[in-house]
């Protein structure tokens, strides 16, 4: 069966027709060999219109089928903006072109929305070898990929030995599969964020909140690596993470993550994606100890709460007075995307003992900016009434059961010495305080 499914690349696209709906897995599960053979296509004028729908678009994607000349040929329908979408429409504002649309959504309702509103022709995607038994896995990219590989009309995988061979919901039978491309190449990499003195004063803050036996959800940057080395001092904490990282991998080596207190997924670190180095990839192979799963179980806020004493730490971009955040737009476009902000923010107060930290820097631009403001300059991506602590390097507090003018001046406190008389004066303007 698989020898009668393998084919080269550029076969494997001939089906993609123009005008159709390409969805491709993220991050380190999309396939450079195939994005390429379809950029050729674009390239050659073979194909037009044809509809991208993906998240997190690594740097062989940004290679290939993001490409400026392409745009047009290609429309890129993004639900995660990162640098090569943000570069794309830039130039295309210069232009007077619309070249990338963003389609806004909470990443625990990825799968639904393309089940409900986007029908799949082609899905590509990079997986691990096939076993004895006829499976492939997902290797580094559960999320929304096992599931909406399944809802396409067609699938196409590029197995590479690089990509680990990952346990959990992640088998995919070769019966399943309607082409096969060989390809090997270097995983993509996430490079590691250097931690900085702020973000060593706020992780030391956040991990006064994690008690023993606590599950945690980490997402990825400098300040949630230095959370990640704040505890190296507990026992028996759990992982149940929308993404698993090399900090977080770092605390399971280490024998501090244990899962043995979970009350799901009991003795599993669990996972929807994943992104690190090569050494963490090799870490993820053939580890029994760590299960991924599709982002509409890991990032469901019940399923969040059924472990007792979960612990969600984000950021935001800014945070206004009152507590409400917007972790996706900047300077008057969207810069990113929602992601399971919300997911986990909501799941982790649900759980028994559980709460969440929004932890971020007071200010950017080297003190220019600050991140608590009056009002929100984009939309809300998690709302007042769902945040409960918040963190900077000037303190913490505890937003519930605070009133509107007690929040004000909590969050006042927490803001740079520099910004507080304008935010002072700001707040007496909207009646807060």
């Amino acid at each position: 069966m698989y020898a009668s499914k393998l084919t080269d690349a550029h076969t494997a696209v001939e089906q993609v027709e123009s005008r159709s709906t390409v969805a491709l897995g993220q991050a380190a599960g999309q396939p450079p060999a195939l994005m390429r053979a379809l950029a050729d296509r674009a390239r050659a004028g073979e194909i037009d219109e044809v509809k991208l729908y993906y998240f997190h678009a690594e740097q062989p994607m940004q290679d290939s089928l993001l490409r400026y000349e392409l745009m047009g040929a290609l429309r890129p329908h993004s639900m995660f903006l990162q640098r090569a979408e943000r570069e794309l429409i830039e130039q295309g504002d210069r232009d007077g072109r619309k070249v990338v649309s963003f389609v806004p959504t909470a990443f625990s309702q990825s799968i639904r929305l393309f089940a409900d509103a986007i029908p799949v022709d082609t899905f590509l995607v990079t997986v691990s070898p096939m076993d004895s038994s006829g499976y492939f896995t997902f290797g580094t990219n559960n999320d929304y990929t096992s599931s909406v590989a399944r809802q396409a009309k067609r699938l196409v995988v590029e197995v590479n030995t690089h990509m680990p061979r990952v346990f959990g919901a992640s088998a995919l039978h070769v019966s399943e599969v309607d082409a096969i491309v060989e390809h090997d190449e270097d995983l993509p990499e996430l490079p590691q964020r250097p931690i900085g003195d702020v973000d060593r004063t706020i992780a030391r803050r956040v991990a006064e909140l994690v008690p023993e036996h606590a599950c945690l959800q980490i997402g990825v940057g400098g300040l949630p690596q230095a959370v990640c080395e704040a505890l190296d001092d507990r026992t028996d904490l759990g992982i149940h993470s929308e993404v698993l990282t090399p900090a977080l991998a770092g605390l399971i080596e280490s024998g501090v993550v244990t899962n043995r207190y979970k009350t799901t997924h009991r003795g599993a670190s669990v996972f929807t994606f994943a992104m690190g180095d090569r050494a963490f990839y090799d870490f993820l192979d053939d580890n029994r100890g760590v299960e991924s799963h599709p982002v509409d179980h890991v990032n469901d806020p019940a399923v969040i709460a059924l472990n007792d004493n979960v612990v969600s730490v984000n950021s935001t971009l800014e945070m206004d007075l009152t507590g409400a955040c917007n972790s996706e737009w900047i300077n008057g476009h969207q810069y990113s995307a929602a992601g399971g902000q919300v997911d986990f923010v909501r799941g982790a107060y649900n759980s028994t003992g559980g709460l969440s930290v929004i932890a971020f820097a007071s200010t950017a631009r080297g003190g220019t900016i600050s991140k608590i403001v009056p009002r929100l300059s984009g939309p809300v991506t998690t709302a007042r009434n769902d945040v409960h602590h918040v963190a900077t390097e000037y303190g913490m507090v505890d937003l519930k059961g605070l009133s509107s003018t007690q929040r004000a001046q909590s969050l006042i406190a927490l803001a740079h010495p520099d910004h507080r008389a304008e935010l002072t004066g700001a707040a007496r303007e909207r009646h807060l305080i």
